[in-house]
């Protein structure tokens, strides 16, 4: 439906609306004029009143019939209006309609302007494409003429030469015919001129390089076994250094304190006792000696055995803590004391075993390696020296490919014997196998531990391994100390032997003592000589003097001509 329709529609919905309002006024009308009536009927008394009540229900009538008039009126003037308005709604959509009739048309111009651009150059592409192609087929039949010809020309040249190679075949059988025969005119007239046939010369010649092979390989062999021995010595070398490296064990070993400080000079009166009463109670007890002297807030105690002077000086530092100090009083502290002091050596060994990696040991071997806590060697803790021995030997063992656990049990028990040398005569080393024995140790580690120095001549690798890791050690800088007068006289003493030697001229004790340069005059002292001369003094400092570790003896022998030019 167009928009007018739907005006028309809409103004007649409004005019039928008015005429039911207006039969609806109408038909109220009649109801009222009915009862009119019937109210005129039933009371005559009021008839005015019911006159009055009519002419104004025929009052209200003719009102009703003006405003449907008047509706009827309006009715039509909306329905005009809603014609002007439709004729306008249409003027208006036929202007828009043009328009968008115009702007259609103006796109699908412009759309196909667009698309006809579009298909032009589509077109020449297509063209230009078409066009290379062409040229590419061209190309490639030229080419592929090219090639013919090539390949015409090189079957015509094969040809060429398969003839010439033919004569060249020819040629050459009957070249090797004529050699074949010179070769044997030779080999004839060779014979015959040695007096040789061909087997015995090939058996003389197979003979001289046998020889020669045999000299030759004798040559090898020799510069093998050489190289051997400097690759063997290298390889040893970076097996110790590897070893020590590895270690990072302390510079400065713990070492046993025999001095005991007092919180005050008074104190001395009270450890002396009445007439020297305490003291010498003290002193029996322990077994430890006493000294007193004017040191100030110091006492010291001195004994050869290191587990009862550890002993005797916890006993006495209970007692200056604990103040009472009286016979009985000692012998209460001098036990507790020597509890916790086996306590101690009882924890130091578990330790040290569970460093080392040793878990089967017999028990008094345990006790033992607990009493060397305070044992030391140079300055050195014993116990520890050989908790660092065994990891030294072990690393050792692994790089030589050895039994690793059998070469750590060796050297972790080769001092054990430094824990009796206070209560039975002879060296350590023999001890300290005794003891292995005695325990069911391996007949290896027994003999490691006796020729660790060669009190025993070493029989096995083991026993070498051994002597090589106690060496690293106690030869290690910072592992071993020595006193300071000790040490000068040993220092003067190498200078003294290597300045004793004919043609040296100055002597240098290098890096503690662990190197000697030894300057000589060139003149009186040539190459070989050199060479004798630092075994000499090696030879000679090994005899005289004990030193831990090794002392390397270098021997300098320099020429310089010096001349300005002017």
């Amino acid at each position: 439906m167009t928009a007018l329709d739907w005006v028309l529609v809409v103004a007649i919905i409004v005019l039928a609306a008015f005429v039911v309002a207006g039969l609806i006024l109408g038909a109220r009308a009649l109801r009222q004029l009915q009862s009119s009536r019937l109210e005129a009927k039933d009371r005559q008394d009021q008839v005015d009143d019911a006159k009055a009540k009519a002419a104004s229900v025929r009052a209200e009538a003719a009102a009703a019939k003006a405003e449907a008039n008047a509706a009827r009126a309006e009715a039509r003037r909306v329905l005009e209006a809603a014609h002007e308005e439709a004729d306008t709604i249409l003027e208006h959509a036929h202007r828009q309609a043009e328009a968008d009739a115009e702007q259609v048309r103006v796109a699908a111009r412009r759309s196909g302007e667009r698309e006809v651009a579009l298909l032009n150059t589509t077109a020449k592409e297509q063209a230009a494409e078409v066009e290379r192609r062409a040229a590419r087929i061209d190309e490639r039949e030229r080419l592929h003429a090219e090639e013919v010809e090539r390949l015409v020309e090189r079957e015509r040249r094969l040809a060429a030469m398969d003839a010439d190679l033919a004569v060249r075949e020819s040629a050459l059988t009957e070249r090797e015919a004529q050699v074949a025969a010179a070769e044997e005119e030779r080999r004839r007239e060779l014979e015959r001129i040695a007096g040789l046939t061909a087997d015995v010369a090939r058996a003389e010649l197979i003979d001289s390089i046998e020889s020669q092979a045999k000299r030759e390989a004798a040559i090898l062999v020799r510069d093998i076994e050489s190289d051997a021995k400097r690759t063997a010595d290298t390889r040893a070398r970076h097996i110790v250094v590897d070893a020590i490296q590895r270690i990072a064990s302390e510079q400065t070993a713990e070492s046993v304190v025999s001095v005991l400080h007092l919180p005050s000079d008074e104190m001395k009166g009270r450890i002396i006792g009445r007439e020297g009463r305490n003291i010498r109670a003290f002193e029996s007890t322990t077994g430890v000696n006493l000294i007193i002297d004017d040191t100030p807030e110091a006492v010291l105690l001195s004994c050869f055995d290191p587990v009862r002077r550890e002993v005797g000086r916890l006993t006495l530092e209970k007692l200056v803590l604990d103040g009472r100090i009286h016979p009985h009083r000692i012998e209460e502290v001098f036990d507790s004391a020597k509890n916790e002091v086996e306590r101690l050596c009882d924890r130091a060994a578990e330790e040290a075993l569970v460093d080392v990696g040793i878990t089967d040991i017999h028990p008094e071997l345990a006790v033992l390696l607990g009493r060397l806590r305070y044992r030391t060697s140079y300055g050195q803790n014993v116990l520890k020296h050989l908790v660092e021995t065994a990891h030294i030997a072990g690393i050792m063992a692994a790089e030589l490919g050895l039994d690793v656990p059998t070469m750590k049990r060796a050297a972790f028990l080769h001092d054990i014997g430094k824990a009796l040398t206070h209560e039975v005569e002879g060296s350590h080393a023999l001890i300290g196998a005794d003891l292995a024995r005695k325990y069911g140790e391996s007949e290896d580690v027994v003999h490691a531990i006796e020729a660790h120095h060669n009190e025993v001549p070493p029989q096995t690798i083991e026993a070498v391994l051994t002597q090589a890791a106690d060496a690293c050690s106690g030869g290690r800088p910072g592992a071993r100390r020595e006193s300071l007068e000790a040490y000068v006289k040993r220092l003067e003493r190498i200078e003294e032997i290597a300045a004793g030697k004919v043609g040296v001229d100055k002597v240098f004790a290098m890096q503690a003592g662990r190197e000697i340069r030894v300057m000589v005059r060139p003149e009186d002292v040539d190459d070989i000589a050199a060479a004798v001369l630092a075994r000499d003094v090696a030879k000679q400092i090994e005899e005289e003097l004990t030193y831990p570790g090794q002392i390397r003896v270098t021997v300098v022998r320099e020429s310089r001509v010096t001349e300005l030019a002017r």
